[in-house]
């Protein structure tokens, strides 16, 4: 009996126990979520996978019937030809450059300014939060022409700096940084400042070590967006030597790549370049990500 009344308290309170795991609706419910994750997981995989894989195909195994995913061969000295061929290190090396520089825009700026919002609450601190949210309803493409206007006369043509600063601030990394901050304990930093800190040093000693996984996050979404956008990029970067990977992608789909003989295969290459640097970025931060989303429910 009191075995019976234990397993009515856990179910009400929404466990779920080694009762509920021999139980044949749960067995069916259980597998059919498994069925359906293993379905998302392969609907997302796929794209990325069957991009790497045809790339190593040559321009007949490609258009062959039936469809094949695997090629007859990894041919690896494909790779270093394509590569040298396009000079690709150069290219490599600017878009890694603008998202080094978004990164470090993105996490100081807007995490100091969310500090700023979220801690210390100065006078007027409402009225920015506001600002900010209201800009978060302006659509970026309608900025792009004044953004662009202002980088001419600053004399910002072929420079990266601008494209960092652009993509770093970010409204909706502030509210994320801000969401976290609002849950961090007061007590730190109010024994920070009795000991004598500054509002700065406590940022940088204690804020900033707790908020590691928000950083990640944060870091993953700058990476995404600043080593993936073509528009700005393509617009402000006028000399080829100072051009992102994806302006160069955009080039070898039009003249240039037809001039320089490029078939679809080499092409497939070229985007499987551009899609390595995220993923590989992801693998190594995905436990912070996931720290942070399991500890975005936590209150005080």
């Amino acid at each position: 009996m009191m075995k019976r009344k234990n397993r009515l308290n856990t179910r009400r309170e929404g466990l779920i126990n080694q009762f509920d795991y021999q139980s044949v609706r749960f067995k069916v419910l259980y597998g059919l979520l498994i069925t359906l994750l293993i379905i998302v997981v392969g609907i997302m995989v796929f794209p990325p996978l069957w991009l790497i894989l045809s790339s190593f195909k040559t321009s007949s195994e490609m258009y062959r019937v039936p469809f094949t995913l695997l090629p007859e061969s990894f041919d690896l000295s494909k790779v270093s030809d394509v590569w040298s061929m396009l000079s690709f290190t150069q290219y490599y090396l600017n878009s890694f450059i603008v998202t080094l520089g978004a990164v470090v825009a993105a996490v100081l700026f807007n995490g100091l300014l969310a500090y700023a919002i979220s801690v210390i609450k100065p006078a007027g601190s409402k009225i920015v939060f506001a600002l900010v949210m209201i800009s978060l309803m302006i659509p970026p493409i309608l900025n792009m022409g004044t953004l662009f206007n202002n980088i001419v006369q600053l004399g910002l043509i072929n420079s990266h700096i601008p494209l960092a600063l652009v993509f770093g601030a970010n409204p909706f990394y502030f509210i994320i940084f801000k969401a976290y901050f609002d849950r961090l304990p007061r007590a730190l930093f109010e024994a920070a400042q009795i000991d004598g800190a500054s509002k700065l040093r406590v940022f940088f000693s204690i804020v900033a070590p707790l908020s590691k996984p928000i950083i990640a996050v944060v870091s993953i979404f700058t990476v995404t967006a600043a080593w993936s956008d073509f528009l700005l990029p393509y617009l402000i970067l006028q000399a080829d030597s100072r051009q992102t990977v994806m302006v160069k992608i955009y080039q070898l789909y039009g003249d240039m790549g037809t001039a320089m003989g490029f078939g679809p295969d080499s092409l497939l290459m070229v985007m499987a370049f551009s899609i390595i640097p995220p993923i590989l970025l992801f693998l190594v931060f995905q436990k912070q990500i996931t720290s942070a989303v399991a500890t975005s429910g936590i209150r005080e």
